[in-house]
């Protein structure tokens, strides 16, 4: 099994940028792509962003236009960049294997997760 760290996370001002990075040891980042997903006290996890093994990305609407999922396939990282952040976006963040945006399976244990806050 993998072990999922993200990091990256911190507390901004609405419409400031933070870069998250997902470090992944054990697997491959390519081996079911990988997803970024939030959640907050008492919500579900929601998936936000996802790449595929080939390369596609796909966005949940809430965030679609702002934030960017990317991979670094040498080093075994995977990146959201999040642009224009706003209150709602304050979640716990966090990655995981998954084969594509619609499928409802992820591969590996959830790591700690990172921490955005975005407030004025």
């Amino acid at each position: 099994q993998a072990q999922l760290v993200e990091s990256g996370g911190g507390s901004v001002q609405p419409g400031g940028s933070l870069l998250l990075s997902c470090v992944v040891s054990g697997s491959s980042i390519l081996t079911y792509g990988m997803g970024w997903f939030r959640q907050t006290p008492g919500k579900q996890r929601d998936l936000v962003a996802h790449i595929s093994r080939d390369g596609i990305t796909n966005y949940a609407d809430s965030v679609k236009g702002r934030f960017i999922i990317s991979r670094d396939d040498a080093n075994n990282i995977v990146y959201l960049q999040m642009n224009s952040l706003k209150p709602e976006d304050t979640a716990v963040y966090y990655c995981n294997g998954r084969r594509s945006f619609d499928s409802g399976s992820t591969y590996y244990k959830w790591g700690q997760g990172t921490q955005v806050t975005v407030s004025s």
